[in-house]
């Protein structure tokens, strides 16, 4: 986090813990606030890097699910690194200004994915940085976000993904509630105080549960490598190409997807208890006779109690059994719809 960032946030009433804003106070209604209202969100908790240079996009072609071809200063993307065995090392947002591609990931893989591109790089005219102290991202949430973007910039994206750029900020439409603006030490202080008259200071968790209840899955050290691409969904939400050429990890990906089987498949659920699981956590059916038949991807208190998470199941054991936390005598999955089709 940007030290004078950081001040600003704290004379917002921030508290601040390992470079994230955890919550401004009251964690349980900043939940409910996030359900229920117009929600402003510090997104610290994620990591930028910038890979520039006149061969920036065909680097990132040949490293990454997506096709970064259709990356636009009007369209943002999402994909993911993955190893030679098709498993995912990371997954990203991915937006354009100018010729410079940004990726957002966890803070806590931004350091180990830096060095991971970067031994890519040998002789191609590209550089990949971190810039994560010079990029601040605000996450905008809820019924009255598009308003509160049209009244300050003039306009708000309305199609997923969708990117408006304006004098140093830009703004990515998550889906229809929901957006992030990405913007410069300078800009950020204006929005956050414009924006806070009327949408409510959040912590990180808020935006983290946001992104649950969409089923957008977050790798973070925890489950590196545990993922071919399609079992966290990935294709279903437009970060798998299969039309591009090769990259790390490809033909075990398309393999997947024209001849295999898929056995696993990332659903939404949510537990009750005060225990919140932690991703990477094993999760067990009767089915399976004593091995883990599924994991914890992402998991976040939930506003009224319990918590949500997206889990990576067995098929057969999320179609035909229980699934508990931990062990057979866990806490149970209560399995929710996702907001897409998962077939």
């Amino acid at each position: 986090m940007n030290p004078d960032w950081q001040i600003f946030l704290q004379q917002q009433h921030a508290q601040i813990q390992n470079n994230v804003a955890l919550h401004f106070g009251d964690i349980q209604n900043e939940l409910l606030a996030t359900q229920n209202s117009t929600v402003l969100c510090d997104l610290s908790q994620l990591g930028t890097l910038r890979v520039s240079g006149d061969e920036a996009q065909s680097f990132l072609q040949n490293l990454l699910s997506s096709d970064v071809r259709e990356v636009s200063e009007k369209h943002a993307q999402l994909s993911s690194l993955n190893s030679p065995k098709g498993r995912m090392l990371a997954s990203f947002m991915i937006w354009r200004a100018g010729a410079d591609y940004f990726l957002q990931l966890p803070h806590s893989l931004s350091a180990a994915i830096l060095k991971r591109l970067s031994m890519f790089v040998l002789r191609s005219k590209v550089k990949v940085e971190d810039v994560s102290t010079q990029q601040i991202s605000l996450g905008l949430s809820g019924a009255g976000a598009a308003v509160l973007l049209q009244q300050h910039f003039g306009s708000a994206p309305q199609n997923a993904l969708a990117v408006d750029a304006h004098d140093g900020s830009s703004v990515i439409c998550i889906d229809a509630q929901r957006f992030q603006i990405n913007t410069t030490l300078q800009h950020a202080p204006e929005l956050w105080q414009k924006f806070g008259v009327t949408a409510r200071p959040v912590g990180s968790a808020c935006w983290d549960w946001l992104n649950i209840r969409a089923g957008i899955p977050v790798i973070t050290p925890a489950t590196q490598e545990q993922f071919v691409p399609q079992m966290a969904n990935l294709e279903l939400i437009g970060g798998v190409s299969f039309k591009k050429g090769c990259y790390p990890g490809q033909e075990i990906v398309a393999r997947m997807q024209y001849l295999g089987k898929l056995k696993r498949r990332m659903y939404l659920a949510h537990i009750e208890g005060d225990a919140v699981p932690q991703a990477g956590d094993e999760l067990y059916s009767a089915d399976m006779e004593g091995q883990a038949s599924g994991m914890v991807v992402n998991a976040v208190a939930a506003p009224g109690g319990g918590c949500d998470l997206l889990a990576v199941v067995q098929i057969s054991s999320r179609e035909g059994h229980s699934v508990h936390w931990q062990s057979l005598q866990g806490a149970s999955l209560e399995f929710l719809p996702l907001p897409y089709t998962v077939g």
